[in-house]
């Protein structure tokens, strides 16, 4: 797998719900086994994210995560995304029914090498999902 084809796989078939594998299927062909997330505050292991995927899989059955730019240096990559779904049950202590979207910005930076995401950056507007679910 190349560096691109991890990129791309990790939005489009372990982000995204896709309804023909699971998280963790796909992770485990595009992480490498010492991957780190690191977000504003904290960090998760290959494990960790995967069990946070398959978590937001069930609570967003349609959660899409769509990449709007990409840019590329060497083995980084940096992606504005956007990130929708419909989430039925308890998301961040709000209470939904499925019946509110949100439609919020991401921006990740990726360490790819040998087609195996090393490392990500990550910043997600959590907090306009809220406003737009409170709606």
């Amino acid at each position: 797998m190349t560096n691109r084809e991890a990129l791309n796989a990790f939005y489009e078939n372990a982000l995204t719900v896709n309804t023909d594998t699971t998280p963790d299927v796909v992770l485990k062909n595009i992480l490498s086994d010492n991957f780190v997330s690191k977000g504003s505050v904290e960090s998760k292991s290959k494990e960790q994210l995967t069990g946070q995927l398959g978590f937001f899989w069930k609570l967003i059955p349609d959660l899409k995560w769509t990449p709007q730019e990409i840019i590329n240096e060497g083995n980084k990559y940096i992606v504005r995304s956007i990130a929708t779904g419909t989430p039925n049950g308890d998301f961040m202590g709000l209470p939904t029914n499925g019946t509110k979207s949100f439609g919020i910005m991401t921006i990740d930076i990726h360490t790819i090498i040998d087609g195996k995401v090393i490392e990500v950056y990550h910043l997600e507007d959590w907090g306009t999902a809220m406003k737009q679910l409170q709606q």
